[in-house]
């Protein structure tokens, strides 16, 4: 039985979707679905229904994860235990502050299950590393930038705060806001300056450097934040987020190397399926 397609089956059935299971693997859907059919083919059953946001094993693929699971581990541990090669490959990545850490754990998470003895150290995007992940304003002249993230600034409101309960919110609302601020936050230094020519009062409540500080300081209700928000910080149910009408500002963040190896062309796969 073909490895490889069992690899697969087990991708789509944790991941919910074929979609999902390609970007997971760095491979083309079209051949995550074909390797699905023949394996589905040779079992002489079918392993999943699709329905409108994704799919769903039938009985057979119910019965079949647990058995493909196993299996997996066990060819890798027969790989393990021939591996001539044990040599650790050290890789010294760069990183912005507040990147976020659901969706940068998941990425790093499949970074080193990609890589083969990979020893990773993570470090500030300004020290001496082989790839960075930064805002596309910090790309140098000599090196190269793979999109992965857009993120527009929003507002982070208290649940109880009186502009949660407003349909828009625009820098007059602002007045007398109490507000937690990131520092540095390139978007909070645009907020400000627009807030300072409107002639609108800022009121500093804490000052903080990660975004998951600050939401827990929103969620306290200390204050509000503007902070760059990506689809995992979205889905908070405990804050409300409203765009500024009157102000728009986005960051882009990517991938920025200037040197190719084996492990930076594995960064540079996951990063372009973001």
């Amino acid at each position: 039985m073909d490895l490889r397609a069992l690899e697969y089956f087990v991708t789509i059935y944790e991941s919910g979707s074929l979609s999902a299971a390609s970007k997971n693997k760095f491979v083309a859907q079209p051949s995550i679905s074909a390797s699905l059919k023949q394996l589905e083919h040779s079992l002489s059953t079918r392993l999943f229904v699709r329905h409108a946001r994704g799919v769903q094993a039938t009985h057979a693929g119910e019965q079949l994860y647990p058995l493909a699971k196993q299996l997996l581990g066990q060819a890798t541990a027969i790989r393990d235990v021939f591996r001539t090669d044990t040599t650790k490959k050290p890789f010294r990545l760069g990183l912005i502050k507040g990147l976020g850490v659901a969706r940068m754990s998941d990425f790093l998470g499949r970074f080193t299950r990609s890589v083969d003895s990979l020893e990773l150290t993570l470090v500030s995007q300004d020290e001496p590393c082989q790839a960075r992940i930064i805002s596309r304003d910090l790309q140098l002249n000599n090196e190269k930038f793979v999109p992965m993230w857009q993120d527009d600034y929003q507002l982070a409101i208290p649940l109880d705060h009186a502009l949660g309960l407003t349909e828009r919110v625009n820098i007059m609302d602002l007045q007398d806001v109490a507000f937690v601020q990131r520092s540095p936050c390139e978007g909070w230094d645009y907020l400000k300056k627009k807030m300072n020519i409107a002639n609108v009062r800022i009121d500093t409540r804490a000052k903080i450097q990660t975004i998951e500080y600050a939401l827990g300081l929103v969620k306290a209700g200390l204050g509000c934040a503007f902070i760059p928000v990506s689809d995992t910080i979205v889905k908070d149910t405990n804050i409300h987020f409203k765009p500024i009408t009157d102000l728009s500002i986005s960051r882009e963040i990517g991938l920025g190397y200037t040197h190719m190896s084996d492990t930076v062309k594995v960064l540079q796969a996951l990063a372009s399926h973001h």
